[in-house]
């Protein structure tokens, strides 16, 4: 199991293979845990899923569990400025892969072992990175394969495939770097290409959420009610992210519904729906209230007509395969006030907290965690090395 990360979700990850790690049947599986240390150094770590664990407000790191040789390596290199005015200190900020630290050699326990159940969010983890390196090493692992997981992690793409299949989304306004602050000697241009941005903007209609085009957990995601609030917006996602998405903010209840792939080559599986109930004040699921606020809770099944939990079910299917995806997501949704149904994403690697959705939406369906990690795993072991 490999978990962690360079990515702004570390400690999302590391929490997530403490669930894993504690649910696993050890009588069947001998587990090796490796963890990927925010400066990419990969390290065996001890199995003590316990100091994985979130603990009051404070989060869990992989150097809690590593090995001694985690002790011996260099410090990091400090993380590359990714957007104007320089990181925030007091954010975490996923480093370009040109721009990463050198990255220790890859355990090699891995070449003995019989499948990799990666636990790892957004950037060298959920965006095809991983997946190529255990497909040119030759080894199965758990998930979607390189093509899936870049265009699932990337939302523009995740967008333009959804809508080529006939899948309905939420208007969305791309912001690339060049078009925010232009090249070398932009000048005017840039000043041009703002302004296009905020018209096209105005034109979703205010408010609208702001988000890193390739990130997950909330992270760096706000909601903005005017154009100055949108600036403000716009330059905290880029901490993280030099492509950033602005959607129009859709009045509605938020479902999610999980996937597993189909058995011996049949179509997907689908959980029961589950809709997101906010009560600790929170505007919207931000991270506040997907891991610190006790009060954010699902109703399971989602408390919607039959006919809409079927077309959820039917979409759900429709985005999955859409990506070509493999092994397991977690397909979001929005049902507006007048009975419209909107695809919002695919997670690729939906969390595995113990406040997670995904394992939660499968328990009510009637598979508990031990044994969905079976099927997840024995599906990617049916599945030959490459075949992706």
């Amino acid at each position: 199991m490999v978990f962690g990360g360079q990515g702004p979700e570390h400690a999302i990850s590391c929490m997530g293979a403490g669930t894993v790690l504690a649910m696993l049947d050890r009588d069947r599986y001998e587990v090796v845990p490796v963890g990927i240390l925010p400066d990419g150094r990969w390290v065996l770590t001890r199995d003590e899923p316990e100091r994985l664990a979130i603990s009051g407000r404070t989060l869990p790191s992989v150097a809690a569990v590593a090995g001694p040789d985690a002790a011996e390596a260099p410090a990091p290199a400090p993380a590359p400025d990714a957007a104007a005015g320089g990181p925030d200190p007091g954010h975490a900020v996923a480093p370009s892969p040109a721009a990463a630290a050198p990255v220790a050699s890859v355990p090699g326990v891995l070449a003995g072992v019989d499948v990799v159940l990666p636990i790892l969010h957004g950037p060298f983890g959920e965006d095809g990175t991983i997946q190529g390196l255990l497909e040119m090493a030759g080894l199965r692992y758990v998930g979607a394969g390189v093509l899936a997981s870049a265009v699932g992690l990337d939302k523009e793409y995740m967008k333009l495939v959804f809508a080529a299949k006939g899948l309905p989304i939420c208007p969305y306004v791309v912001v690339r770097d060049r078009d925010w602050h232009g090249g070398p000697g932009a000048g005017g241009t840039a000043t041009a290409e703002r302004k296009r941005i905020y018209d096209a903007i105005a034109e979703l209609g205010y408010p609208v959420f702001v988000k890193p085009a390739r990130g997950g957990s909330s992270i760096g995601t706000s909601k903005a009610n005017d154009q100055a609030a949108v600036t403000e917006a716009i330059e905290g996602a880029r901490r993280y992210d030099a492509k950033v998405l602005v959607e129009r903010a859709v009045d509605g209840a938020e479902i999610e519904r999980a996937v597993l792939e189909g058995l011996d080559g049949g179509p997907p599986d689908t959980s029961l729906p589950g809709q997101l109930v906010i009560a600790g004040g929170e505007e919207f699921y931000d991270f506040e209230a997907k891991y610190l606020d006790p009060a954010g809770s699902m109703a399971i099944p989602a408390p919607v007509p039959q006919d809409v939990i079927d077309e959820i079910r039917r979409m759900a299917g429709v985005a999955f395969e859409a990506v070509s995806c493999q092994g397991f997501a977690r397909v979001d949704f929005f049902y507006t006030r007048d009975g419209t149904v909107l695809v919002n994403e695919i997670n690729t690697i939906p969390g595995m907290t113990a406040t997670s959705y995904f394992p939660k939406m499968w328990g009510a369906t009637g598979l508990p965690l031990p044994q969905l990690l079976d099927r997840m795993i024995t599906t990617a072991l049916c599945r030959r090395p490459g075949a992706h």
